[in-house]
């Protein structure tokens, strides 16, 4: 059993610094069904002014909301300022392997909701890449404009 703590905190200030700094962002995971979270968070994101890049081996080459889809991380040719996963715990610890092997390295990884590798996170910390578990960037980002205005 592990004596780290079931509940990931990070400081608003941490994740409004975060957001407000990653510009370029890969899903993976990312889906064309507008029924599926991942889509709603892809559309989101590229509402937000972000440049957003789906990874899904099934849309590899397709557009998605006007949005490019590759295959795998490592056919991204350009720099990706976050990879944000919308895969099961377990597969994010290859995603995350998958992420640092890119170069230049991303500057975060951040693992959805339900979605927590601490083993992952800890090689890409050791990396200096900035992690966050099992939090959504679309929650955040509205959360955080509502704290904002207060």
């Amino acid at each position: 059993m592990s004596d780290e703590p079931s509940v990931l905190t990070y400081s608003d200030a941490f994740l409004r610094d975060l957001l407000a700094s990653v510009k370029t962002i890969a899903v993976v995971g990312a889906s064309d069904n507008p029924m599926r979270p991942s889509f709603g968070v892809f559309a989101f994101l590229l509402s937000r002014g972000c440049h957003v890049i789906g990874v899904n081996p099934g849309l590899d080459g397709k557009l998605v909301q006007g949005a490019p889809f590759v295959g795998r991380l490592a056919d991204i040719s350009e720099p990706v300022d976050m990879i944000d996963i919308f895969r099961n715990s377990e597969a994010a610890g290859q995603v995350v392997d998958e992420a640092l092997a890119l170069s230049p390295s991303p500057r975060a990884i951040w693992m959805q909701l339900g979605v927590r590798n601490d083993a992952a996170a800890r090689r890409a910390q050791a990396r200096g890449v900035e992690v966050v578990m099992n939090r959504c960037p679309k929650i955040e980002y509205e959360r955080l404009a509502l704290a904002s205005r207060s």
